[in-house]
């Protein structure tokens, strides 16, 4: 391990890869990823609640909020929006181009699209903004220890607005990202962006309309072939991104991760934001990945009773009101990391050609065509792969790993030392790792395990996962395993914000395992078997499967886990630990698929409940098979792969 360090610190003089919270921890890391070849320095983090606690919130509330903005302009107000909207060459054509099709009148469906434009719009209030200044305060400073923010990206962020719109991309892990968001750029006096949020919130009483007012706008889950709804909406987004009204917010993978695993993105918002650059309409767009990461999720449980299929609860006010329990309980602290602005002239160069799109009047919608398709899947992996690496990790999402790998426990040494090796393993793979300075590793592991106690048992210096406690009432075996799972689901919620860091080198110990020679084009045909296998469970870039196995070779072999000839990879005697770490019982979640790959199929409908009775009688422990995300995503691989085709009954 020193002489990989060593190799680091020779090579690369003052491109080393640190990034240093103030007076608190020191974060180290390597990203050999295509997106970051060369090792970068990470940038220097600030805690805000640290202000927060030493002064009035009320005076923070009622500051003067003087943001700066693009180009200088004067933000229009709510009203005139709509206006300009209602009045668009585009939104116009489609009204006729409805009429036409309906035989309703131009007046009538004019009238139907300003009611979806009323419901639909934002109405930002800055007195509604204080409010949520003032109370989300409070609440901040009750449930987090530390809310995190790198500086730099904030000064990129501010230089970024007053050149070109700006379209944030966050991550999405909770519902508190949002506000989040919003409350940050008012804490560093930048404009406050529009947020587009689900039609669920909009329900809720009160609530809904703070929201609106606060800057959400709000659409439907779904519009299939609406095609006055999606005129309405399209243009009122590419409206505000061409005046510069404010900074464009929503979410890539569209909805929140239950698994704490980057969902596949999805392009829709994205095309109708890129679409002004490909018209010429505005010289470029800044896209922002925002990387937001908590050492405890608020929705945990919540996400791994949804995964055993216990429906969402429905949004409301009362359901609010009766979360504010949370605000007893310490979610440890939160990390916010605002990535380069990737500018999406730079990103379509080469890729793109728009003269295509000067072959009809701009106002006329056009279908993307098969290569732009191909520009926004391809773009829209990318950042969230940058989302993913600007992920800042706690010490618990190691600890996680180990008790799920093993169920039976650990004593309190064998996790500390265990943990400390697949903690400089995680480094050297590049992870964003906060490791708190000058602390012994047994001491940062029993601090992680006070934050988590609810998820464990620890007795007599041995500690394992609390899947062996059950209700005190008398419950049925079927029940019992359903509030096991509930335990292991959420703690592998943890364990899941570090796979994408062993992703690309257990695909190739997996490989290397099964092939039966040392071929390099044998170990590569099986790497990227696999891939194709996982590429609905993970982030794995289209057309990357070459850049991907040469990474992974690279990681390993500075490792000194193998070797890679011309034609061979060999394994080294010092790396069999790590390949069996990576390639066996290490990294759950591939052990599971190793074991359930046949089995996974037969759960497609029944599963759930064949799993539960196979588990009640105690013949199968592995409660990641409920997953009803992992049953999902296996069927969708073998449909991809056509081991089995779909019927109709």
């Amino acid at each position: 391990m020193l002489q990989f360090y060593s190799w680091v610190l020779c090579n690369c003089e003052c491109n080393c890869n640190v990034l240093q919270l103030k007076n608190k921890s020191l974060f180290s890391s390597y990203n050999g990823s295509s997106l970051h070849p060369m090792l970068k320095k990470r940038d220097d983090f600030e805690d805000i609640l640290e202000e927060r606690r030493r002064s009035s919130d009320l005076r923070y509330a009622l500051r003067c909020y003087t943001p700066t903005l693009y180009r200088g302009l004067v933000p229009c107000k709510a009203s005139m929006l709509k206006s300009i909207v209602l009045q668009s060459d585009h939104l116009q054509y489609v009204i006729k181009q409805v009429s036409s099709e309906s035989g309703e009148s131009t007046e009538g469906v004019s009238e139907e699209a300003s009611l979806i434009l009323d419901e639909m719009a934002h109405c930002l209030q800055l007195s509604t903004i204080r409010f949520f200044a003032f109370t989300l305060s409070k609440a901040f400073k009750r449930l987090f220890r530390s809310v995190c923010v790198n500086e730099e990206g904030i000064q990129r962020l501010q230089q970024a607005v007053q050149e070109h719109p700006v379209v944030l991309l966050p991550s999405h892990r909770s519902y508190m990202d949002f506000l989040m968001m919003s409350y940050l750029l008012y804490t560093y006096d930048l404009p406050l962006p529009v947020i587009a949020a689900g039609m669920d919130f909009m329900s809720m009483k009160f609530v809904g309309e703070m929201l609106r007012m606060s800057g959400a706008f709000f659409i439907r889950r779904s519009f299939g072939g609406d095609k006055l709804y999606w005129a309405v909406f399209s243009e009122y987004v590419k409206t505000m991104l061409r005046n510069g009204y404010a900074p464009i917010e929503f979410f890539l993978e569209g909805t929140r991760s239950r698994t704490c695993k980057s969902l596949t993105p999805k392009t829709g918002l994205l095309n109708i934001v890129m679409e002004p650059f490909f018209k010429g309409e505005l010289f470029d767009v800044n896209l922002v990945p925002v990387s937001i990461s908590y050492e405890r999720i608020l929705e945990e449980s919540l996400y791994a009773r949804e995964l055993l299929g216990i429906p969402k609860p429905k949004e409301s006010t009362s359901g609010l009101l009766k979360a504010r329990r949370v605000l007893s309980e310490d979610y440890g602290s939160m990390y916010v990391y605002f990535g380069h602005p990737v500018s999406v002239r730079s990103l379509a160069e080469g890729k793109i050609n728009r003269s295509q799109y000067n072959l009809l009047p701009r106002y006329i919608p056009q279908k993307p065509s098969a290569d732009t398709h191909e520009f926004l899947s391809d773009a829209a992996f990318r950042l969230v792969r940058i989302q993913e690496e600007n992920m800042v990790l706690k010490p618990w999402v190691l600890i996680a790993t180990l008790l799920l790998q093993n169920p039976d426990g650990l004593d309190l040494s064998s996790l500390a030392e265990q943990t400390d090796w697949l903690r400089h393993l995680a480094l050297a793979f590049g992870a964003f790792l906060d490791w708190p300075d000058h602390e012994a590793c047994s001491e940062v592991v029993s601090c992680s395990l006070a934050l988590h106690r609810h998820l464990l048992s620890v007795s007599a210096g041995h500690v394992q996962l609390s899947v062996t406690d059950v209700p005190q009432v008398e419950t049925t075996p079927e029940e019992a395993v359903f509030h096991q799972a509930v335990v292991v689901l959420s703690c592998a919620s943890y364990r899941n914000q570090i796979l994408h860091v062993f992703l690309r080198p257990a695909l190739l110990a997996m490989a290397m395992q099964s092939a039966n020679s040392n071929r390099k084009d044998d170990v590569y045909n099986g790497f990227n078997f696999l891939r194709k296998v996982f590429s609905n469970e993970f982030i794995l870039c289209p057309g990357d499967s070459v850049q991907d196995f040469e990474e992974a070779c690279y990681l390993l072999m500075k490792r000194g886990v193998l070797q890679v000839l011309e034609h061979e990879i060999v394994m080294s005697a010092s790396g069999h630990s790590t390949l069996a770490f990576l390639s066996g019982r290490g990294v759950a979640v591939f052990s599971d698929h190793k074991r359930l790959i046949l089995l996974r199929f037969e759960m497609s409908i029944f599963c759930f409940l064949c799993a539960f009775v196979i588990m009640a009688s105690g013949r199968l422990k592995c409660y990641e098979a409920l997953s009803s995300d992992l049953q999902k995503n296996a069927l969708a691989a073998f449909l991809r792969l056509k081991a089995v085709r779909k019927v109709k009954v």
